[in-house]
């Protein structure tokens, strides 16, 4: 199967950048007929409650090790924000995080095993790097000159705005003219 997909690959990521559509709809048709053939094979092998505990598992599993990636990107967005940089490679992977959480939720083991893959640290900083240097971003929106920082509070103030108190002398209201 994998001699198959090498075999086939490069025309399949032609045919996912030309028609993403399509691609999409191939991803919601194939998925689960490759999940329920593995969960059929493994129910075999070991046995229906067995593979429900199994699923069951990989599910709290990953969920658990998504929430500690997840405070851990987190973090890192709110380190580079203090520095006044722009956390770009930091957004990708939340939402690889996101991604992983969600194939990890989806019962199955395919999906279990590239969710899996997506927590792993490495492996989400080299894709975001690789995504980053892809024409599929521009690469100028990621460049601030200045950061995020904000300047000293005399430069925010404008010059035109009064601040005060007031009140309202009539009690009637105001007047209509008749």
């Amino acid at each position: 199967m994998l001699r198959v997909f090498l075999q086939y690959g490069v025309s399949c990521v032609s045919f996912i950048t030309m028609n993403p559509f399509a691609a999409f709809l191939l991803l919601l048709i194939v998925v689960p007929i490759v999940e329920i053939y593995f969960l059929i094979q493994v129910g075999g092998s070991i046995g229906a409650f067995p593979t429900v505990l199994l699923i069951v598992f990989t599910a709290v599993l990953g969920a658990y090790l998504f929430r500690l990636q997840g405070l851990t990107t987190l973090q890192r967005v709110q380190a580079s924000l203090a520095r006044g940089e722009i956390p770009a490679i930091e957004m990708i992977e939340g939402a690889m995080l996101l991604v992983s959480a969600a194939l990890l939720l989806t019962p199955g083991f395919v999906t279990d095993l590239i969710g899996f893959v997506c927590l792993v640290p490495a492996v989400r900083r080299k894709f975001a790097l690789s995504l980053l240097d892809s024409p599929l971003i521009n690469p100028g929106a990621f460049q601030a000159s200045q950061g995020f920082q904000q300047g000293p509070a005399e430069h925010n103030i404008d010059r035109d705005v009064i601040e005060g108190e007031f009140e309202r002398d009539d009690d009637e209201g105001p007047k209509k003219d008749l």
